[in-house]
C-alpha cells in the first residue's frame, strides 16, 4: 500500500506463466495480507465465472466437501487449477477466514473469465436458464419474453456449442444460425426485464441473489456474442474473440468491483494497461486487455503488480542475463521482493535494459518499454524444480 497513494478498488496481480505452484503461493501469501490488513473482501482468480459460484458458495458456508469444490469449482482443466494444491490451500483459508464471520465481513471468491476454453466455448444454455428461471419465480409472465421451452428448444444440443473444430473452421459455428440470431434478442429482452424490475428483484429476494442473476445475464449475452464472433470468417476474427474475452472479463471485475475491493490474479496479457497481443496461426493479434478495460474506467482506481521471475529452470529458463530487467532485479540478491516499478525503472541508469528472450513459450518476460505502466513490480529469483499445476496435485 505504501506504493499507492490510496487502497485501490482492483488490484490485480499479474503472472508471467500459469501453472507454477511457486507462483500461487506467492499470490496467496499476498492476498491474505491484503484481505486481513487492508480490508479486501473479493479475491478473483482467471477461471470460468459460473463455476466459481461453487468456490463462493463452499467459502461461504462450507457445505459439502472441499474435493468436488476443486473439482466441480474451476475451469481450464489444462492448466490444472482445480488440482493446484495453492488454489486448494486458497479455498482452505479462505473457509476458515469467514468461519463465524457475518455476512457482511466474509471473504468472497470469483472466478472472472468466460466459460471459456482453448479447444471451445460453452454453450449458453446454464447461463441463460437460470436467468429465465429467476425471473420466471419473481416476474409476472406476461413481462417475459419467452418460456422456458422456448429456449430449450433454441439451444438444442449443448454439443453443437461447443464443438471444438469451430474454434478454427469458422464454418462449423453455430454462432450465426437462426437459432442463435433468435437467442440473442432473447438475452437482450431477459436482461431488460431484469434491469427494469431490479427494485422489486432486490427486495423480493436478496442483493446477493439479484448480483448472481445479472453475472447470467451477461454471461450468457457474452457468450451468444462470442459465438457469434467465432462464425465470422473476416481476418479480424481472432483478435475480435481475443477482445471479446477480455470484454467479459472486465465487465465481470466492475461489476465486482461496484460491491467493494477486489483482488484479482490472472495472466499479465488480461491485466496491463496497455494492449495485449498474440501470435497465432493466422499471424499476430492485438486488443485491449480487462485490465485496459477496467484501468480506463477506474482510473487511480485500478492498481496492478507484474510478477517477474529469475530462473525456471524445469522450462529451461536460466540465469537472466544482466542487461534485462530480470537480470537487473536479480542483482538485488533477494529471493522475493516488492519494488516500485517506476522508481525502479528511473534507478537503472546507464543503456536502457534490453528484452529477455525466452526459450520457451509458456513464459513472458516483462517488456522494458512497459516497465512505467506498473505499479509494483513482485520479484521470485528462483523458482524450484518442483512440479506444477495438475502434475502436483
Amino acid at each position: 500500500m505504501e506504493l499507492l497513494p490510496a487502497r485501490p478498488r482492483v488490484l490485480a496481480l499479474g503472472e508471467p506463466t500459469h501453472g507454477e505452484e511457486t507462483l500461487l503461493g506467492v499470490r496467496n501469501d499476498v492476498f491474505r495480507g491484503l484481505v486481513e490488513e487492508e480490508g479486501y473482501r473479493t479475491i478473483a482468480i482467471e477461471s470460468d465465472c459460473l463455476k466459481g459460484l461453487v468456490v463462493d458458495d463452499w467459502v461461504a458456508s462450507g457445505t459439502g466437501s472441499l474435493d468436488e469444490v476443486m473439482e466441480r469449482g474451476f475451469s481450464h482443466p489444462d492448466l490444472g487449477l482445480g488440482a493446484s494444491a495453492a488454489n486448494r490451500e486458497l479455498v482452505r483459508w479462505m473457509r476458515g477466514f469467514n468461519a463465524g464471520r457475518p455476512a457482511s465481513d466474509r471473504v468472497r471468491f470469483a472466478g472472472f473469465d468466460g466459460p471459456l476454453e482453448i479447444t471451445h466455448a460453452a454453450s449458453p444454455r446454464e447461463a441463460l436458464t437460470a436467468l429465465h428461471a429467476y425471473l420466471a419465480a419473481w416476474v409476472d409472465a406476461d413481462l417475459l419474453p419467452c418460456a422456458a421451452d422456448e429456449l430449450d428448444v433454441l439451444l438444442g444440443a449443448d454439443d453443437r456449442w461447443t464443438e471444438p473444430a469451430a474454434m478454427t473452421d469458422p464454418s462449423r459455428s453455430t454462432g450465426r444460425s437462426a437459432e442463435a440470431g433468435r437467442l440473442r434478442l432473447l438475452a437482450d429482452d431477459l436482461t431488460s426485464v431484469l434491469d427494469a424490475q431490479s427494485p422489486h428483484l432486490i427486495a423480493a429476494t436478496s442483493r446477493d441473489a439479484w448480483e448472481r442473476a445479472r453475472l447470467y445475464a451477461r454471461t450468457a449475452t457474452g457468450l451468444l456474442r462470442y459465438h457469434h464472433a467465432m462464425a465470422d470468417a473476416s481476418p479480424a476474427r481472432m483478435a475480435r474473440l481475443c477482445a471479446l474475452r477480455d470484454a467479459m472479463m472486465a465487465d465481470g471485475l466492475l461489476a465486482l468491483a461496484a460491491r467493494g475491493p477486489v483482488l484479482v490474479h490472472a495472466h499479465h496479457a488480461h491485466l496491463q494497461r496497455e494492449k495485449s497481443s498474440m501470435r497465432m496461426w493466422q499471424g499476430p493479434v492485438e486488443w485491449w486487455s480487462a485490465g485496459a478495460l477496467v484501468g480506463a474506467r477506474l482510473g487511480g482506481e485500478y492498481a496492478v503488480l507484474a510478477t517477474a521471475v529469475g530462473t525456471l529452470r524445469r522450462r529451461g529458463v536460466g540465469a537472466p542475463p544482466p542487461d534485462t530487467v530480470e537480470g537487473r532485479l536479480y542483482a538485488l540478491g533477494r529471493e522475493r521482493c516488492l519494488v516500485d516499478a517506476a522508481g525502479f525503472a528511473a534507478s537503472l541508469g546507464g543503456p536502457p535494459p534490453v528484452a529477455r528472450v525466452s526459450p520457451w513459450f509458456g513464459y513472458a518476460p516483462l517488456d522494458p518499454a512497459r516497465l512505467g505502466t506498473y505499479d509494483g513490480i513482485v520479484f521470485v529469483r528462483d523458482v524450484p524444480h518442483g512440479r506444477a499445476g495438475s502434475e502436483s496435485a
